[in-house]
């Protein structure tokens, strides 16, 4: 099956929103490197919310998070314009981690994923927030590497 792209070279409405969506988030974590508890008051209702738990990832993990997401939204983009066999890969990639991010969490299991991510608030938002956008992101590459 040879895939076209897009008349203009674009991503894909999806691809692109699910880019856009990738890189806001890894914004957020290049916030948070630089010490910032955006959108939280303080940094234990960040943990408890975030994380789960009040050790918080340094700065170094938080860039590596950033990284990880760039790369993936790029990825994403470049597979919905149709190009490139390496992209759609990664893509595939991208969304297999996101739907199983999204799987744990639906099912309360993120503390398998990423130990100590426990606490009740970060479970309840894990629930309602989390695992559904990346269950939403999880399509949107999925639908990109099509």
């Amino acid at each position: 099956m040879t895939r076209r792209a897009t008349a203009t070279g674009r991503p894909s409405t999806s691809a692109g929103a699910t880019s856009l969506a990738l890189v806001a988030v890894g914004v957020v974590h290049l916030v948070w490197a630089t010490g910032s508890t955006f959108p939280f008051r303080t940094r234990a209702a960040l943990n408890d919310a975030v994380i789960g738990r009040q050790v918080a990832p340094g700065p170094a993990e938080c860039c590596a998070v950033a990284a990880l997401l760039g790369v993936a939204a790029g990825a994403v983009a470049r597979a919905g314009t149709g190009h490139g066999r390496s992209s759609r890969v990664m893509a595939t990639g991208v969304a297999v981690v996101l739907a199983t991010r999204s799987a744990f969490g639906f099912a309360g299991r993120t503390a398998l994923l990423v130990p100590g991510s426990e606490s009740p608030r970060f479970m309840r938002m894990d629930r309602w927030i989390y695992s559904p956008t990346c269950a939403v992101l999880a399509a949107g590459a999925a639908a990109a590497a099509c």
